[in-house]
């Protein structure tokens, strides 16, 4: 009975586990967030395109505005385009921290089991240690 109490309280630990790297995931952006930023890339790409369209058809009807520079729709779209690539390094980053914090935590559970595991060899040969000196007396 105590055995299914502690596979019992093996699988509650690990439940708790998987909700806690899913809230994570959802924090760095995971599943949470891609509706979301699909919506801002399409936005972002619609922004972009027409900035350049408007530039090409202030140079095709020959429109010249004093207030706007001729080059600023395209100092503008490079100015986002360059935001946007720091966001996504920014995004990749983040990543590779969860990534590494997946990895460290595998590892240090990995040599506490290993710890587990020599204790419970060093109980078993102090076991059989004492089976032989009881059956040699």
């Amino acid at each position: 009975m105590a055995n299914q109490e502690a596979m019992q309280e093996e699988i509650n630990q690990y439940k708790r586990e998987k909700e806690a790297i899913r809230t994570m995931l959802g924090q760095i952006g995971g599943a949470g967030n891609a509706k979301k930023e699909k919506i801002i890339n399409i936005l972002f790409f619609i922004f972009v395109i027409s900035l350049f369209v408007l530039d090409l058809l202030r140079y095709a009807t020959n429109l010249h505005l004093e207030f706007i520079p001729e080059m600023f729709s395209v100092e503008i779209a490079v100015l986002l385009v360059s935001m946007k690539i720091i966001w996504m390094i920014h995004k990749q980053q983040k990543v590779e921290h969860f990534q590494f914090w997946i990895l460290n935590t595998i590892e240090f559970q990995m040599n506490n089991s290993a710890v587990r595991l020599r204790k419970i060899e060093k109980m078993l040969e102090n076991a059989n240690k004492k089976e032989e000196t009881t059956s040699e007396e």
